[in-house]
């Protein structure tokens, strides 16, 4: 009874990994029968589990979404508070959490009852967060979703872009991984157009059905995704790069600069590395004196003369202000005392 039990729970996690599975296939994963699985499968149905079965050659195995919940799981209000939990983890990208709770949404969406969605959809679309952001558009938790399922069964997704200049283009891709910041979604995928990897920001991304068929998912372009994108939107994405050392430990540094703007790398004590890039040496000066630490150019070597032409313009402006008659508040260059030549209205 306990190895029946554990392998109805396997065959409940391989149902819920992807939208369909061929008799075979789970058979084989199971390493049961054809008759054992579709034993197996009246039981997980007599537990409240909504099991489709589609017949032919071509036929498979789908978890739908069912009359109720399965019990020993969630009852109503619980599924719905956890639904309406994971949307707002996914829709504001909280640390640590967010692309967890988009593969959990999916699977939990899977089989929520129509009357549960209707519930959740409900409490969504007429609840207005009042949330502290610098987001210029958030990211529907929707199209997260829809992403997430397509990255999970490795189907092709069609999609309309909007690119940083506004422009709209179509694009066909294998979707890989969805990776979040603080402050942004992106998902990386083969873009099969450009023969090569990119980087999405998914606030830019409306999905365009009908998407697949499935593929065969590729190497990753780098082991450690979340640094792939840090480097791609910080320094790949500009013309002119630099490298800056940090005067301060690497911890302190990354708690005050987001990976959008740089790549930080650990190298003493009391010191790291910034990768960052921008549009201009003089774009570049700015950014990383407005990062707020002492630091030290590494490279290039024409970034310490765009900071001497920045520190002359400076100079420049305090010497003319420390020279300047006082202005009033309207901008009019007078000295205290005088008055206008137009009268003053009450």
């Amino acid at each position: 009874m306990v190895e029946t039990s554990a392998r109805l729970l396997r065959l409940l996690s391989l149902l819920q990994a992807h939208r369909e599975w061929s008799g075979a296939d789970l058979a084989d994963r199971l390493g049961i029968s054809a008759r054992t699985l579709r034993r197996d499968v009246d039981r997980l149905r007599e537990l409240g589990y909504p099991v489709n079965a589609s017949p032919g050659t071509g036929g498979g195995y789908q978890l739908g979404a069912g009359a109720e919940l399965p019990p020993l799981l969630l009852d109503d209000d619980e599924a719905v508070a956890v639904a309406v939990g994971l949307r707002t983890a996914a829709g504001q990208g909280i640390d640590g959490i967010g692309e967890t709770s988009v593969r959990a949404l999916a699977k939990l969406e899977q089989v929520l009852p129509n009357r549960l969605r209707r519930r959740v959809g409900a409490l969504n679309a007429f609840t207005v967060p009042m949330l502290r952001s610098t987001l210029p558009s958030s990211v529907d938790p929707a199209v997260l979703t829809e992403l997430a399922h397509l990255c999970r069964d490795a189907e092709r997704l069609r999609f309309e872009y909007r690119g940083h200049d506004g422009a709209l283009s179509r694009r066909t891709v294998e979707p890989h991984r969805l990776v979040c910041t603080e402050r942004r979604w992106y998902l990386v995928a083969w873009d099969l157009d450009r023969d090569d990897w990119r980087t999405f920001r998914v606030d830019r991304v409306t999905p365009r059905p009908p998407h697949g068929p499935r593929f065969a998912p590729r190497k990753p372009p780098a082991e450690d995704l979340a640094a792939y994108v840090s480097q791609g939107v910080s320094t790949r994405a500009y013309a002119t790069h630099a490298v800056v050392r940090l005067l301060a430990p690497l911890e302190e540094a990354a708690g005050h600069i987001s990976p959008s703007a740089g790549v930080l790398e650990a190298e003493g004590p009391d010191t790291c590395l910034l990768r960052c890039g921008a549009g201009s040496l003089d774009v570049m000066v700015i950014h990383v004196v407005m990062l707020g630490f002492e630091f030290e150019v590494v490279e290039p070597v024409e970034l310490v003369e765009a900071i001497r032409r920045t520190r002359d313009r400076l100079d420049g402006a305090l010497a003319r202000a420390a020279t300047s008659p006082p202005r009033t508040p309207d901008g009019a260059g007078r000295t205290p005392g005088t008055r206008s030549g137009s009268a003053a209205t009450s």
